[in-house]
């Protein structure tokens, strides 16, 4: 795997237009005896892209602003240097780096059956907008043990879930998805690889026994094949059956952070852009008791992501967040889970993100 240390680079300095550096000639050429300057190469940006958690509508959402965010990338998203998701990101995470284009991701959203990918119904029949009823056990009594011994090295909302019930819910569908994305990346008649071959790919879940934060993919993590670690990263705590990788359990990784940014303050990146469905810098104010309780969750994912691009920022990269505005959670309801508004929330983002991505980029200009 690609290592993301970055290379050593002596920048060269530039004279002000019209006045020749000392000791080398105007017009390009070198004094009598003196070999021509070299012209210093120029380096891509080292880019990071990272897609959050945020359910059917989420994964809806972040497809239209990906349309935003490729036109204003140097390369293609699913080749830039890291790709960080996290649940329905992860998913999104999964199709770029398998060469699916962001084009071929709208029209999946959209409804339409690209080769070897399952439709979303199939998915849809999996999940679908409420829970199955869940198992009576308590999710996981470990955890909670763990926590009961060392309070202050589980995060609260992963030590809440330990409480909630053994989900019942499949995800076979979702893991027929991730295969058949590494069997096109792979090509007809090749043998599949099991996880993606362009780039750093990190997919985020979260160990159910101990609490801890796993990012599938990066150095030191547990080496896992691709469709194991989405699935893990898909598996809402009392909705879905935790995934069992290697005798550990896993869960949703959304459940330490929408966005585990804060991750990337570790790695050596020029440019950070994030997609956060379940964040909002620009809200509304519903009447409604259960969407005012999402705008109340929301608020508090949004203070935590603030902190992640201090943290982010502080190592010198430029961070730019696209949340969804007032439009899209008028769209989105209070159920992120919700099918039926796929298409309004995906058709939504495709119209507001290219101003709300404006908008970032006239205060930063002022700024």
């Amino acid at each position: 795997m690609a290592s993301l240390s970055r290379p050593r680079v002596a920048l060269q300095g530039v004279a002000p237009q019209g006045v020749a550096p000392q000791g080398v000639a105007p017009q390009g050429v070198a004094p009598q005896g003196v070999a021509p300057p070299r012209l210093a190469k120029t380096r891509r940006p080292r880019i990071g892209v990272v897609l959050g958690a945020g359910g059917v509508l989420g994964a809806a959402w972040m497809a239209g602003a990906l349309v935003t965010l490729q036109e204003r990338l140097p390369c293609p998203i699913g080749e830039v240097d890291l790709v960080l998701g996290t649940s329905a990101g992860g998913i999104l995470a999964a199709a770029l780096r398998c060469g699916v284009e962001v084009e071929d991701i709208v029209e999946h959203q959209r409804g339409s059956s690209l080769v070897a990918l399952p439709n979303l119904d199939e998915l849809d029949r999996e999940g679908g907008a409420l829970p199955p009823l869940p198992r009576m056990q308590i999710g996981s009594p470990r955890l909670l043990a763990s926590t009961a011994l060392a309070p202050h090295r589980v995060h609260p909302w992963v030590a809440a879930s330990a409480l909630l019930l053994v989900g019942r819910g499949q995800l076979r569908s979702l893991t027929a998805l991730i295969e058949s994305l590494l069997a096109q990346q792979a090509g007809t008649g090749a043998s599949s690889p099991t996880w993606p071959v362009r780039g750093q790919t990190w997919i985020m879940s979260v160990d159910y026994e101990s609490g801890r934060r796993v990012a599938f993919g990066r150095p030191g993590s547990p080496a896992v094949p691709l469709p194991d670690a989405v699935v893990a990263s898909c598996s809402i705590p009392g909705w879905y059956e935790p995934k069992v990788i290697n005798g550990r359990r896993y869960i949703d990784g959304g459940v330490r952070s929408s966005t585990s940014l804060d991750l990337l303050a570790r790695v050596d990146l020029d440019e950070v852009y994030v997609l956060a469905p379940m964040a909002s810098y620009d809200t509304d104010n519903p009447c409604g008791p259960s969407a005012r309780l999402e705008r109340w969750v929301r608020r508090m994912i949004t203070a935590g992501l603030t902190a992640d691009v201090q943290k982010v920022r502080a190592t010198g990269a430029t961070v730019t967040v696209l949340t969804p505005g007032p439009e899209d959670l008028a769209a989105f309801g209070a159920n992120l889970m919700d099918p039926i508004r796929r298409r309004q929330v995906l058709e939504t983002s495709l119209r507001t993100s290219p101003a709300a991505y404006g908008r970032l980029a006239d205060s930063r200009s002022a700024a």
